[in-house]
């Protein structure tokens, strides 16, 4: 078994070419909280670990242009604890403090949570769903990526072996908009979700919905975007009939597996029961109004 090498760079472009030049499997360490448990396991064997904390900015939350810049190693407990960016993206905020225990939250990061790649992972619908885009670093310089468009399978993401993940930008929030995050577990805490759901929307004067994001975690391969149940909120007011046509598009946007946490069709259900929840939420946000999320 290849040695294993640890190195922490100062600079984002020693970082780049660490990555570059490894001969063999490097892994970014930007919280930890799932790459040492799997080093412990042996799920993962690299022969380079590159740890990205000590790069500056790289750690912190900023605002900028009415929007925020979240460093790629920041913890999801600087999130929480970060009253203008709860106050504005309240369910980004809901999903990263759902990771894990508190003393997780201390460590773990929106870019390892994003890069580890797990369908199940809950702060991802969450930034999709508000539209996030992440900075990546590579030897060709950088360049910016929807968030969406980082995760191709589990496991598997579209970076090259030689880039990494800086920073994350969250837009400015429209007015009367608001989003929010919900997820099913088995457990009521400290569990990994049967089917996560992030919802983002905007209403006009009258409460009819002008734009809407909705995003399924859990219930395919990679998150799941779904622009049919998007099109079911817009145009239209939070009734009984829109709430049903939510529930089946997001349904239809399912391809989960059996597991132990539940089976194909107890998702697919779950999803339309989650949606509907969601979307309430957020409704209620971009109206005025304070719901809080759940488990």
């Amino acid at each position: 078994m290849p040695s294993l090498n640890y190195v922490a760079p100062a600079t984002v472009q020693e970082a780049v070419r660490l990555l570059a030049g490894a001969s063999g499997l490097a892994k970014v360490l930007s919280g930890g909280t799932d790459l040492l448990v799997q080093l412990r396991s042996g799920r993962t064997r690299p022969e380079l670990i590159v740890d990205t904390k000590k790069i500056p900015g790289i750690i912190g939350i900023r605002e900028e242009n009415g929007g925020f810049v979240i460093g790629a190693a920041t913890p999801g407990m600087a999130l929480f604890e970060h009253p203008t960016l709860k106050q504005t993206w309240p369910g980004v905020v809901e999903a990263a403090n759902l990771i894990g225990s508190k003393q997780v939250q201390g460590r773990a990061s929106l870019a390892g949570n994003l890069c580890n790649a797990s369908p199940a992972a809950d702060s991802v619908p969450a930034m999709i769903a508000a539209g996030a885009t992440c900075l990546i670093a590579g030897s060709d310089g950088t360049r910016q990526a929807k968030v969406e468009d980082i995760v191709t399978g589990p496991g598997r993401t579209s970076l090259a072996r030689d880039e990494f993940i800086v920073e994350f930008r969250l837009p400015k929030r429209e007015p009367r908009s608001g989003d929010a995050y919900l997820r099913f577990i088995p457990r009521t805490e400290m569990d990994i979700a049967v089917v996560g759901c992030g919802v983002c929307v905007t209403l006009d004067a009258n409460g009819v919905c002008t734009a809407a994001r909705v995003v399924l975690g859990a219930v395919a391969p990679t998150p799941v975007l779904v622009p049919e149940a998007a099109a079911a909120l817009v145009g239209h007011k939070l009734d009984d009939a829109t709430l049903e046509m939510l529930d089946a598009a997001a349904r239809r946007a399912c391809n989960p597996i059996d597991d132990k946490r539940g089976t194909i069709d107890y998702r697919t259900k779950v999803a339309g029961v989650l949606a509907r929840r969601t979307a309430a939420i957020a409704f209620n946000r971009a109206s005025g109004g304070k719901s809080a999320g759940g488990h």
